[in-house]
């Protein structure tokens, strides 16, 4: 019996086996979608009412148990489904990671300088040989089969339904396995008239892959609703979940228009200490923050123009992973031509970050992409102290100056993540963690995009 991953334009896992995660995501090394147990990624690119979402898997399990639904605002073909590649999720990751940022002093007996240094298969086109009897059984139910197919190791299949209750007994009745409360997850968007995006891996075809993970699904659809749907994904979830949402557009950073959207505290000077454990620290600053918006607010972690950073956490993305992304629009005459790595404009790339459960997000996320392109990063600032000599007037009072500034960082810090303050000054083992503790107009963009 095949295990459900109930799905939203993101990722909905719907396991019954063991507690499971609306989104999934992974570790890098910075202060990344890593840093979470219960964290998942999406990419959405978008520009007018075009989109491309690409989901990441990362089910741990057996794979002939995996399967995800996704609801869609419209009918998705074959041609508006590809297979991504994971790395470019990585990529997007750690160049918008939350980082740090070292500055050494300089000499304060030498002439004034500034001194940097910076933290670092088969296809198908339509309706396959399903058995006519399979067809009425879904009519039975006040489901319709509107399209299937095979793209990469998936065999998709389209639905519509009439009412939650009749999709849920034909999802059961073709042996998936869904929880309880996936009737109630489910109505809201049979009530929307929007269809179903069901996924499951083939696993001849995954086989041929020579790939040992489930590789990125993407979906191009064109809709007015810029929206992600969270809810379907709680129907199973024994607690909050973290989900990493990169968007890129093509005029300015977006930001939910049903959810307060936060930018988190950026440029503090915190101990040098905190390099040692910088997970801990903003896994700490994260949650601190999402207590204090009364765990119901969007975070902004990064917000930049994509062709560029200060500081980098890790390079920009090409013209092409961006392509490998869904940004369908480099190449549009329409695009005003600057200095980007010589070719157009690059997008903006927005990271935010949802904590959320059933109780604090009751709706789905809806977003909008503004105007604003002020740039904007999580970045948290070490300053080394100069080890040299100090022989020197302007050495002694360099001296004193230091004995100021290490309790300020210290008092910074506690504020930061709600770490006592003795524990932070003192460097205890009862502290936190570590040492504390573009073509032509009549080829469908999406097909110009991926070239099938």
């Amino acid at each position: 019996m095949t295990r459900v991953r109930l799905v939203l334009p993101a990722l909905l896992c719907l396991a019954v086996a063991r507690p499971a995660l609306a989104f999934c995501g992974f570790y890098v090394a910075k202060a990344d979608a890593s840093l979470y147990n219960h964290g998942s990624q999406v990419v959405i690119a978008r520009d007018g009412d075009r989109t491309v979402l690409t989901i990441s898997n990362d089910f741990k399990g057996p794979l002939n148990e995996f399967a995800e639904v996704v609801p869609v605002p419209a009918l998705i073909t074959r041609e508006q489904v590809h297979i991504g590649d994971r790395r470019l999720l990585e990529r997007i990751d750690g160049y918008s990671a939350p980082r740090l940022v070292e500055y050494h002093d300089p000499d304060p007996c030498s002439p004034p300088m500034r001194a940097w240094g910076f933290g670092r298969g088969m296809v198908g086109g339509g309706i396959m040989g399903k058995a006519e009897a399979v067809y009425r059984r879904a009519d039975s139910f006040g489901v319709k089969i509107e399209a299937e197919y095979s793209v990469g190791e998936y065999d998709i299949v389209i639905l519509s339904a009439k009412q939650s209750t009749g999709l849920e007994d034909w999802l059961v009745a073709e042996g998936y396995r869904i929880p309880p409360k996936a009737a109630a997850a489910l109505e809201p968007y049979v009530k929307q008239a929007m269809k179903f995006f069901v996924a499951k891996v083939n696993l001849k075809a995954q086989q041929s892959t020579g790939f040992t993970y489930l590789r990125p699904i993407q979906i191009a659809y064109e809709s007015d609703k810029f929206m992600l749907p969270i809810r379907l994904g709680m129907a199973n979830s024994e607690g909050t979940q973290d989900l990493t949402i990169y968007t890129l557009t093509r005029s300015g950073r977006v930001e939910s228009t049903n959810y307060r959207t936060v930018e988190l505290p950026t440029g503090e000077d915190v101990p040098t200490f905190v390099k040692d454990d910088f997970k801990a620290f903003y896994r700490a600053l994260f949650t601190r923050a999402w207590e204090k918006e009364d765990r119901k607010a969007v975070f902004t972690e990064y917000a930049w123009d994509g062709g560029w950073c200060d500081p980098c956490a890790d390079q920009p993305l090409s013209r092409e992973e961006l392509r490998g992304l869904g940004v369908f629009w480099l190449d549009d005459d329409s695009v005003v031509p600057r200095r980007w790595y010589g070719r157009r404009t690059a997008p903006i790339v927005t990271r935010l970050h949802v904590r959320y459960d059933a109780a604090d997000f009751p709706e789905d996320l809806v977003f909008q992409e503004t105007g604003n392109r002020q740039n904007y990063q999580a970045r948290y600032v070490l300053r080394w102290p100069f080890r040299g000599a100090l022989d020197c007037e302007a050495g002694q009072r360099y001296l004193g100056q230091l004995d100021e500034r290490r309790p300020t960082e210290a008092r910074t810090l506690a504020d930061l993540t709600g770490w006592e303050l003795p524990n932070v000054l003192e460097q205890r083992g009862d502290g936190p963690p570590g040492r504390l503790p573009k073509a032509k107009a009549d080829v469908p963009w999406y097909r110009r995009l991926w070239g099938n």
